[in-house]
């Protein structure tokens, strides 16, 4: 989420848009990356639990965007956790911020052409919009709700509702918010997408699948219902972030020019194999001729853990190395995942690295020679973009955005040139093993038709340029069908 609110915000404002952007101010914010940090004006309040509460807005500038950092003067210090998110009050924290949003743009005198809101954690804001905004200041809004992942929905009790100003006995029917499972509870994600003057996913095939019973989390029948207002639209990635060439976590620096022009470029694919070189010395990976199977990953039922344990398997099996970033807010899943670096801990073929380390993910992205993504499900997915950027050959699940960026080098009916990876179809060992084997071989038996997927894959266009696009189109649609009064 924040990698597409950076990316799409920036190509936005580099097109000359006006954007504004509204986060909570976590306290656990690394603010000297922030520049001109300071406080917007003066106190305002905004409603909670039957009482009008103090907050604050800091506003400064974070990569050329203007942001908003909701400070709420609440004795629940509801961003004062030392997290993001992951708390049992997580409604509660969101709800109050959306609201506050509104507020703040109603204090302020504040009126945009649109409101893009992401996710249940703000799907109250379309809503709120109409039932508790309808002053002149913002009843022109319109709203734009991204679906990143359907299966987090915000499914809450009534009384949390109600704290924002609503009346849950209103909203506690089929036609509303009511949940569709549990019948006594209000579903945020169904407020949103009922409310919402458009609804996109970050996929194309994940806006199909979401209109399945198999995909829809049990607002499929909603999602149909409303499909005329639903787009898939392709997420992209950050070129300035996300760059072999210029990368300041890397060494050293290739791209996928064969031959430069300038006898003192040697910034070629060849560095490639330093900074593999690089990741073995700091993983204290063998040195050895052999690939290196990477997976960089949220370990959650969602990204295929079986798959995930298979793939090391395997890869051992087949001759490669196999290396793991990843952490789970699971705990069971997270010490099952400890265990096995503690079986392997002798194998220097095998590296288990359980938190987060951003340095370290850019080195296995520029070092890896393969990276597996086998998720359950995927509505867009960036691991396997980043992949391709960095000359790793992505192997994947043919599932959602997945499916959508990555043709299958042997079997895609597509052109050669347009082929870049391998896929598989079945959740199970005998399809990961399918994929794993032919990338493995390829690797190992034909360095021609590799070298060609990791030169094919650096030259996709997988910026955010042709996503922001229809974004823009969808903004414009909505502005012309009622013109804003800005």
């Amino acid at each position: 989420l924040a990698d597409v609110l950076l990316g799409l915000n920036r190509e936005l404002s580099r097109l000359g848009h006006d954007v504004d952007i509204f986060i909570p101010k976590y306290d656990c914010m690394d603010t000297s990356r922030i520049g001109d940090l300071k406080i917007d004006g003066g106190e305002f309040k905004t409603y909670w639990k039957g009482e009008w509460f103090p907050c604050l807005i800091w506003r400064g500038w974070v990569e050329n965007l203007k942001v908003y950092f909701v400070d709420p003067h609440h004795p629940d210090l509801f961003f004062s956790r030392g997290c993001f998110y992951g708390c049992e009050d997580d409604a509660d924290r969101f709800l109050f911020f959306s609201r506050a949003v509104l507020e703040f743009l109603k204090t302020r005198r504040l009126s945009p052409d649109i409101l893009h809101v992401h996710d249940w954690q703000t799907a109250i804001v379309p809503p709120l919009l109409k039932d508790a905004y309808k002053e002149q200041e913002l009843k022109k809004v319109k709203t734009v709700l991204t679906i990143h992942n359907l299966s987090y929905q915000g499914i809450i009790d009534p009384l949390t509702f109600d704290a924002v100003g609503l009346d849950s006995k209103k909203y506690l029917n089929w036609n509303e918010l009511q949940d569709p499972k549990e019948i006594s509870k209000i579903n945020l994600m169904k407020g949103g997408i009922t409310y919402t003057d458009f609804i996109t996913t970050v996929s194309p095939t994940y806006a199909k699948e979401i209109l399945t019973p198999l995909g829809g989390s049990g607002l499929d029948s909603l999602l149909r219902f409303e499909q005329k207002k639903l787009k898939g639209i392709l997420n992209g990635i950050d070129h300035a972030i996300w760059n072999p060439e210029t990368d300041p976590f890397l060494k050293e620096h290739f791209t996928s020019r064969e031959f430069p022009k300038d006898p003192k470029d040697i910034h070629t694919i060849d560095r490639k194999g330093f900074l593999k070189k690089l990741l073995r010395e700091t993983l204290r990976l063998n040195e050895a001729y052999k690939p290196i199977v990477s997976c960089i990953t949220r370990l959650v039922p969602q990204k295929g853990i079986s798959l995930i344990k298979r793939a090391l398997v395997r890869t051992l099996e087949k001759g490669g190395q196999f290396v793991l970033l990843g952490t789970s807010p699971i705990p069971e899943i997270q010490a099952d995942f400890e265990k096995i670096k503690l079986k392997y801990a002798n194998i220097r073929d095998v590296h288990l690295h359980l938190e987060g380390d951003e340095s370290l993910a850019h080195l296995i992205y520029a070092g890896s020679d393969m990276m597996i993504v086998p998720s359950i499900f995927e509505p867009c997915g960036l691991t396997q973009l980043i992949a391709l950027r960095y000359g790793t050959v992505p192997i994947v699940r043919n599932t959602g955005g997945l499916a959508d960026t990555i043709e299958d080098i042997d079997y895609s009916k597509e052109p050669v040139e347009k082929r870049n990876g391998y896929r598989f179809d079945y959740p199970d060992e005998k399809g990961i093993d399918s994929a794993l084997d032919r990338a493995i071989d390829c690797w190992f038996h034909d360095k021609e038709k590799w070298r060609s997927l990791e030169v094919r894959g650096m030259g996709l266009d997988t910026t955010w340029t042709h996503s922001t696009k229809e974004y823009l189109q969808i903004y414009e649609n909505l502005c012309q069908a009622a013109p804003s009064n800005v």
